[in-house]
């Protein structure tokens, strides 16, 4: 029996944008910095308000793909080893977001580990997260963080900074092409 939560039903989203966001907080703590640039912010800020409602949720659910697509591929690296990917990527995800405060806060916490979870035994994490409600502002940063760290996670496996995001990347004009194969098909 199909779940409700199948990633079949979930909205693939604007992972492009998604991947974007999370390839320029890579970068800035690769090289060093705490703070994205003034205007790289700026340019950030100004794309974000640009988005309106439905681009925002483009984003949103872009955010959950990436976050159920770097899960994916955390389970089959794991369980090439005979290892759960649970039990090794949460601990350090929910100890990583008790660091960040600020960004991250505590009553959140559990929703971003749940999301992970869903996402590590198959599921979508967005469909997952809709069940109890709406996406809060408090968790838009949060869920950031999420994809951020698992990408993060993935290169330090790999030894390659920018393994995650070539991943995604590599994956996103097939993506594009069967969604436009799709599209044909349904016009035809």
């Amino acid at each position: 029996m199909s779940s409700p939560c199948d990633p079949q039903h979930a909205p693939a989203g604007d992972v492009g944008a998604a991947l974007m966001m999370i390839d320029s907080r890579l970068k800035v703590v690769h090289e060093g910095k705490s703070e994205i640039a003034p205007e790289q912010r700026a340019l950030m800020d100004q794309f974000t308000a640009s988005l309106g409602p439905r681009g925002a949720d483009a984003v949103l659910n872009g955010a959950c793909t990436l976050i159920f697509m770097f899960m994916k591929w955390l389970r089959m690296a794991y369980e090439d080893h005979d290892r759960d990917v649970i039990e090794y990527v949460v601990p350090n995800l929910v100890a990583t977001m008790r660091m960040m405060p600020r960004s991250v806060r505590p009553e959140v916490i559990p929703t971003m580990t749940g999301l992970v979870v869903a996402a590590g035994t198959g599921l979508s994490p967005n469909l997952w997260r809709k069940q109890y409600g709406y996406w809060t502002k408090d968790e838009m940063t949060p869920l950031e963080v999420t994809a951020f760290l698992l990408a993060e996670h993935i290169n330090r496996i790999t030894e390659d900074p920018d393994f995650a995001v070539r991943m995604i990347a590599e994956v996103l004009p097939e993506a594009d092409e069967e969604d436009d194969e799709d599209e044909d098909e349904y016009e035809h």
